[in-house]
């Protein structure tokens, strides 16, 4: 399937057959009576699209979940999005809020955007709403339609951000709340998580394929890599870059106990390429020298 190329809003409007109100921030509305083809598309803006489709099938790894309430899935810049028609189904409703990275400049809000890693989610990850959140996501959504259609002058753009950033910190705690109700769902993430971590050592794959990463498990677990960091800093306090940390220190203070085993073997067995990198690690974590922790002991 040929990717549609959409690095403007007007480019992404003129596909849909939309009228483009401002060419940085735009609300686009799909409902029943539009042609909604699938197609491959690669944004070059943020999107936000609040989808009113009822009845559809969330898959969360092997597990299935089945929604009748509205649903938020956001897109960043650079990213491809599939969009396949149902056979039979119901044509797709949505409203959507879409803004380009340049309508951003010289605004605070440029700066806080890595913090809505929601934005990096997989569709599959998409944000649940209440019937009151759903009222929430509309209301901003039309205060920037409004403002849209208003002539512009010196407040609009200050006005059209501020109504983008609270949308989007509402999305924010929309997400924890949803952490929170998956209590099961995210209990059997973490009890996965804590099994791959103690594996990745056990079976000697840290010596062959170096220290992990935080998508290294997430991808075992059919997570994104921000969804799955998310959930884990939500349900522990702590990211998963720092679980991960604290086992290679558990794992290095028995090692460097071991009388049979120099810094060198030490290092290699955890995955750290070079002995003065984990070395470093270890002083950091530990407070001390893997030797003076030796004399320790």
């Amino acid at each position: 399937m040929e990717i549609i190329k959409a690095d403007t809003i007007e480019q992404y409007n003129r596909f849909f057959g939309f009228e483009t109100r401002h060419p940085l921030v735009d609300i686009v509305h799909f409902d029943r009576s539009e042609n909604q083809p699938t197609h491959k598309m690669t944004f070059g803006f943020y999107a936000l699209f609040l989808k009113k489709t009822v009845g559809c099938t969330i898959n969360y790894g092997k597990t299935k979940y089945d929604f009748d309430d509205e649903t938020v899935v956001c897109f960043a810049p650079g990213q491809t999005i599939g969009i396949h028609r149902i056979e039979d189904g119901p044509v797709p409703e949505a409203d959507a809020l879409l803004f380009h990275p340049d309508f951003l400049h010289r605004t605070a809000l440029a700066q806080k955007m890595k913090q809505y890693s929601f934005f990096s989610y997989a569709s599959n990850e998409a944000l649940h709403l209440s019937a009151d959140e759903r009222v929430i996501v509309q209301d901003y959504m039309q205060k920037i339609a409004r403002e849209l259609e208003h002539p512009i002058d010196r407040f609009s753009k200050p006005l059209i951000i501020s109504n983008i950033e609270v949308l989007l910190n509402y999305c924010m705690r929309f997400y924890e709340r949803q952490f929170v109700t998956r209590e099961e769902l995210n209990n059997n993430v973490l009890a996965r998580f804590e099994q791959l971590l103690d594996e990745y050592w056990d079976s000697g794959m840290a010596a062959l394929q170096g220290l992990p990463t935080v998508k290294y498990f997430a991808d075992k677990i059919c997570l994104s890599p921000n969804y799955f960091g998310d959930l884990v800093k939500a349900e522990t306090g702590k990211t998963a870059h720092e679980h991960i940390q604290l086992k290679i220190t558990e794992i290095a203070k028995e090692a460097v106990l071991s009388p049979e085993m120099n810094t060198k073997q030490v290092a290699d067995m955890l995955g750290f390429q070079y002995p003065q990198h984990f070395l470093r690690f270890f002083k950091k974590q530990v407070g001390c020298t893997p030797k003076e922790y030796r004399l320790r002991g």
